[in-house]
């Protein structure tokens, strides 16, 4: 047996050995982002700084485009924040696993007549110097599955910004359509009031134009507040504060469509490989099977002490008179009432669980890539179609009634419901272009980041840490 001061400077040695410190694991994230293309050339930053706000007010001097929204949402967005603030909190987790137990030291005091015992005990827990480099190991394997939720939380919010970007980009777009037909709507009806009042029209006739100029006018009022709701919830997420919303500028038209899709042949191997809601169910999946190897060599002693004491009794109240007793002492449960079936079973349970949802993630993720590509197929085929087909076709309607008009065949009436329809069917091209573009980045998360309940069901964090923790609660 080593003696006690011996064994003493081993177990604060080793303590001190396995002091582990939090050091916020932003980087690990980036190198997971770096190519995503949901993210550009744009880089995740935990928090605001001087450099990421002089980079958002450059980017407002001018319309704001989808890239430069991207980079100002994950410089100074509060999600963005959030993300990185689970992942220190992870982390601090990670280094507390991975720290052993603080020793334990006993005082006692004891009086007999006029004979006094001071009783001193330093003990540690062994079980948890002995599975130190398991917890350890556990402890990472669980914070790389909390960087790639942060990762996932970095892919979300970039597509959401994009998505927010599109929508306040159409709607504004919408709202630029419908002024026109507002236009020709407040013409036909000026133009039926006239008509009406000099007696060439009847009141019938005149209602009816007075009609369509108040039905456009209610459209042109959502399309504007639709216009501004979107507007608002792209400010939300860039984080911008009201300075800097009132003077985002957004471009006039949304992107062009690309004149062919790439081919989907090896989409749904990419997402197999590189879907981030996967890679963190398998890392969650053998972390429960670290937490359950770490259970079963737990299961029947979960905890044993080592102590070493130093009784001093003095005799009669004198310091020349004492006597000093030293050694070791050793606490061992007896497995007699609780064998560790419970621990064991349920440490089982957990890791069928996780393998369960490893599939079960698998499983979905080639389902919506799928159904992701479909949709990105048939929208860029319906927007192909109005660029190429019914654009072209309305631009021929519209030349050939303003030649009929000028030539007298058409009455203003035909010029005027023709100039209605025509921005009714601008509109609906410009709604089938948007909805390409949000396909797309439907598509782009399918591949890399997570299913709509990605973030929410991998939370399994939870029970896992309460097996670690057998080995080193039992004792204190």
């Amino acid at each position: 047996m080593l003696p006690g001061a011996a064994l003493l400077g081993s177990l604060v040695l080793l303590a001190g050995c396995a002091s582990v410190a939090p050091d916020g694991d932003a980087p690990p994230v980036r190198a997971l982002l770096h190519g995503q293309p949901l993210l550009g050339d744009a880089q995740a930053q935990r928090q605001p700084d001087a450099a990421s706000a002089a980079q958002a007010e450059a980017l407002l001097t001018h319309p704001l485009d989808q890239e430069g929204a991207v980079r100002i949402a994950l410089a100074r967005s509060p999600r963005m924040q959030a993300a990185f603030a689970a992942l220190q909190l992870s982390d601090a987790d990670r280094a507390q696993a991975a720290s052993l137990p603080n020793p334990v030291f006993t005082f006692g005091r004891l009086r007999e007549g006029r004979e006094l015992e001071l009783d001193r005990l330093l003990s540690v827990n062994v079980v948890g110097l002995l599975t130190l480099p398991w917890r350890a190991r556990w402890a990472g394997q669980r914070q790389e599955v909390a960087r790639l939720d942060a990762a996932q939380a970095v892919l979300q919010l970039a597509a959401d910004t994009r998505r927010a970007w599109l929508r306040a980009v159409a709607a504004r777009q919408a709202a630029v359509y419908l002024r026109d037909a507002r236009d020709a709507a407040q013409a036909g009806a000026e133009l039926a009031r006239r008509m009406h009042q000099a007696g060439n029209w009847s009141a019938l006739q005149a209602a009816r134009e007075q009609l369509q100029q108040a039905d456009t006018d209610a459209q042109l009022a959502r399309a504007e507040q639709a216009a501004t709701a979107s507007r608002e919830a792209l400010v939300r997420l860039l984080g911008l504060d009201a300075a800097q919303a009132a003077r985002l500028t957004l471009p006039d038209r949304l992107p062009a469509l690309p004149d062919a899709l790439p081919d989907s042949a090896e989409l749904q191997a990419q997402a197999l490989r590189d879907r981030l809601d996967l890679r963190a169910a398998r890392a969650d999946a053998a972390a429960t099977a670290e937490a359950q190897g770490l259970t079963r060599a737990t299961r029947f002693v979960d905890a044993v002490e080592l102590g070493i004491t130093r009784n001093t009794t003095f005799a009669n109240d004198g310091a020349s008179d004492r006597s000093t007793q030293r050694g070791a002492e050793i606490g061992l449960p007896i497995p007699l009432f609780d064998l560790g079936q419970a621990r064991g079973a349920r440490a089982e349970a957990l890791y069928l669980q996780s393998a369960a949802r490893v599939r079960g993630v698998a499983l979905a993720a080639i389902s919506e890539v799928r159904e992701a590509e479909s949709a990105r197929r048939q929208a860029w085929r319906v927007a192909h179609r109005y660029q190429a087909e019914v654009l072209p076709l309305q631009r021929q309607v519209n030349d050939e009634m303003v030649l009929r008009y000028n030539a007298m065949s058409a009455s203003v009436w035909q010029l005027l419901a023709e100039a209605r329809a025509s921005a009714r069917t601008v509109d609906a091209a410009m709604q089938a272009q948007r909805d390409f573009w949000l396909a797309e980045v439907d598509l782009q998360m399918a591949l890399t980041g997570s299913s709509p309940a990605g973030l929410a069901a991998l939370r399994s964090a939870e029970a896992a840490p309460a097996l670690a923790g057998t080995a080193t609660e039992g004792g204190h």
